[in-house]
Parts: C-alpha cells; sequence; structure tokens
C-alpha cells in the first residue's frame, strides 16, 4: 500500500479519539483497561498523518465524569472539541459548563448501552436548543428498527464507524439502505472509520468494510467525515494509523471529496474556526 501520509491538508481533523490519564480515575470493573495515553502520545500520531484538528470523545471507562476529555480538549485549545458522556437528568447548568469547555454533544453506546433508548428522545430536545449532536454507536443491523426515531431527531447526529454491521452487509442489504435513508434527511453525518472492529476479512484492506465506506463516500461526501479511533481500545497489537489514513485514500478517490471529509464537513459540524 502506498503511504498517502505527506498528502496533508490545512484543518484536517481526527473525528473520534479516546484519551486516558493515569489521573482520572475509572469506573469499576471496566472491560478494557487502557494504560497511560495523554494528548501529548495523541500528537505523535497528528504529526504522522499530518492532522491538526481533533475531537475527543468520552471513553465509557470513565462514565459520566467528563474530566479527563474536557482536560484534553484544554490542552488542543481551538484545535478541539469534545463529545461526552452525561446522565438524562443532567442540569442546564452542567451542560453549559461543558459546552463552555468544548463539548458539542453527547455519547450514546447502544453496543452494551449506558444511556437506555429511552432517554435519547428528551435528550436530543435539550441538544438542539445547543446546537449539539447526538454521537450513536450501535449494531447496524438495526437501523430498521430505529430508523423513523433517528430520522426525526431534533438535533445533529453523527454515526460512528461506517455504521458498525457486526456482520459486514453489502450495499443493498436492507439495514445498509435504512443507513442511507437516515444520512438523507441531511441532519445526519457519518464517520468513516474503525473498519478492523466490524471486518470479517481484515488487514489490510478490509474489503467487506472498505465496499460499505467506499458506497458512503460516493452517496453522502457532504455527510461523510473520518476518524482514526485512536487508540483502538481493545485492540491488542493495535492497527496502524497511517494504514487506517491510507484506506481513506482508497475510499474517496479525488482531493476535493478528500479535503470535504477531513476539513470542510467537521469545520462546519463542529464549530471550527
Amino acid at each position: 500500500m502506498q503511504a498517502t501520509q505527506n498528502t496533508t491538508y490545512a484543518g484536517a481533523c481526527d473525528c473520534h479519539v479516546h484519551i486516558y490519564e493515569d489521573k482520572y480515575p475509572m469506573v469499576p470493573n471496566v472491560a478494557w483497561v487502557p494504560p497511560h495515553l495523554p494528548v501529548a502520545a495523541y500528537r505523535q500520531v497528528q504529526k504522522a498523518l499530518g492532522l491538526s484538528r481533533a475531537v475527543i470523545v468520552q471513553p465509557s471507562a470513565y462514565g459520566f465524569d467528563n474530566s479527563c476529555t474536557l482536560d484534553a480538549v484544554a490542552q488542543l485549545g481551538e484545535a478541539g472539541r469534545g463529545i461526552a458522556l452525561v446522565a438524562p437528568d443532567m442540569s442546564d447548568t452542567e451542560l453549559k459548563r461543558l459546552h463552555d469547555g468544548g463539548i458539542r454533544g453527547v455519547r450514546y453506546m447502544m453496543i452494551n448501552p449506558v444511556l437506555p433508548w429511552s432517554s435519547l428522545d428528551p435528550m436530543a430536545a435539550r441538544l438542539a436548543a445547543m446546537d449539539w449532536m447526538v454521537n450513536l454507536q450501535l449494531d447496524g443491523r438495526n437501523f430498521p428498527g430505529h430508523e423513523e426515531v433517528l430520522k426525526r431527531l431534533p438535533c445533529k447526529l453523527v454515526i460512528d464507524h461506517n455504521g458498525k454491521f457486526l456482520e459486514p452487509v453489502k450495499p443493498e442489504h436492507p439495514s445498509f439502505q435504512s443507513l442511507l435513508r437516515i444520512l438523507d434527511t441531511g441532519n445526519a453525518w457519518i464517520k468513516l472509520s474503525a473498519p478492523y472492529e466490524t471486518s470479517k476479512i481484515g488487514a489490510p484492506g478490509y474489503d467487506d468494510v472498505s465496499l460499505v465506506a467506499r458506497t458512503l463516500a460516493e452517496k453522502f461526501p457532504e455527510r461523510c467525515l473520518w476518524a482514526s479511533n485512536w487508540p483502538h481500545p481493545g485492540r491488542n497489537p493495535p492497527p496502524s494509523e497511517v494504514d487506517l489514513y491510507d484506506l481513506l485514500f482508497s475510499w474517496v478517490p479525488g482531493d476535493a471529496g478528500r479535503k470535504r471529509i477531513l476539513v470542510s464537513n467537521p469545520a462546519e459540524l463542529y464549530g471550527f474556526r
């Protein structure tokens, strides 16, 4: 595979990064106990890929304590934004504090869920008033059952990892067609990211998931984002970020499309200036 890490775009953004700091306590019985992986370690990834912006996503290991994520966003300054994990009854005052700290959305992890589906509608109404987003991760095979709810959300919706179909699907599959209809609302975005989490074929090309990613980029370039998913929780050994970045260049053949996905779309969505 040809390395493309020397192809850089001013303002390019990695839209899904986790930061782990030893000084912040984790919730009991976490599924994966990460090593110390601070912002300084992630900056090496940014340097290797030529990226300048990042969205820090709250790890489930910290539960509702967003201190580590807020700290990471503060270290990144205007080049950083965050996605928090919040309890359904969080006060407006606390949401305002998170907003002032660079948070722009709430994470909904629906594989081993922390928040119930029943909290999504009322939370989305609160987020719409703040111009925040729901950052959703679910088994993509379940899109048809949630399609109508997701299409009518009043806030922006960002979907993780190519839809995260736990059994890779072809573009004509009903669950993938459901995802396309959600994106067609004009209020949803999707991350072209982490193919290793669902591919049955595996590296280097992840051909099954790459087919899905390529289709998404072709049909909805204005709705696509890119992310490394660094530091690849639970993966040992972890994949190469350079290889994952290279995949984007095979999914999106044109320079204009790549720049849109790496720069323009995240700048508009997350409010980078």
